[in-house]
């Protein structure tokens, strides 16, 4: 398989189905930031956490790569003529939403109450995730617009929402771990 088709240099890309739009579409830049934070997924997963958050992480990539094929796909020809779907992979389903909401209130009973907001950072490991969690919302952002244009499966909108929460709580599980300090916003006082 070549890596280069060259039937993107004049700035298109075609979506699964064939249909060919711009490679500035919220198309594109939606699974493109996908894409991105399954990147910054691989890059705190490389890191000396723990073998179980590991498996998660590479499992969340995974359901990524799903959620971006989903993405990648021209709504009008999602369904082949004979009615079966042009894509054969599995869907986001609830469970697993329900596994990160699992998740998190797992992680969640060790961690101290909030009490503030947080300021990403005190641990190298920890403000990749703080990134990740930030792509993840940019992805949400995107997706949405791309929803309101064009719907798609409800569960990936699901499925990116409680990814950032996962990611966000994840930070704080690490920074416990890593025996790293959360350092609390409190905003200035007016003089």
């Amino acid at each position: 398989m070549k890596i280069y088709t060259k039937t993107g240099d004049k700035g298109t890309t075609a979506l699964f189905g064939g249909t060919r739009v711009s490679k500035n579409h919220i198309r594109i830049d939606s699974y493109g930031t996908i894409d991105e934070l399954n990147a910054w997924i691989g890059l705190i997963r490389d890191q000396e956490i723990d073998p179980y958050t590991k498996n998660l992480l590479t499992l969340i990539q995974h359901k990524l790569f799903t959620l971006g094929a989903i993405l990648a796909t021209d709504p009008d020809k999602a369904l082949l003529k004979n009615g079966k779907e042009r894509l054969n992979i599995p869907r986001i389903n609830d469970s697993d939403i329900e596994l990160l909401e699992n998740e998190m209130d797992v992680m969640n009973e060790s961690l101290p109450p909030m009490t503030h907001f947080i300021l990403p950072g005190g641990h190298t490991t920890v403000s990749y995730c703080h990134i990740a969690r930030t792509v993840c919302r940019r992805a949400e952002r995107m997706a949405t617009e791309l929803f309101e244009k064009e719907p798609f499966d409800e569960n990936v909108m699901s499925y990116i929402n409680r990814l950032s929460d996962y990611l966000f709580v994840l930070a704080r599980k690490l920074t416990n771990d890593l025996k790293a300090k959360e350092i609390k916003w409190i905003p200035e006082k007016k003089d």
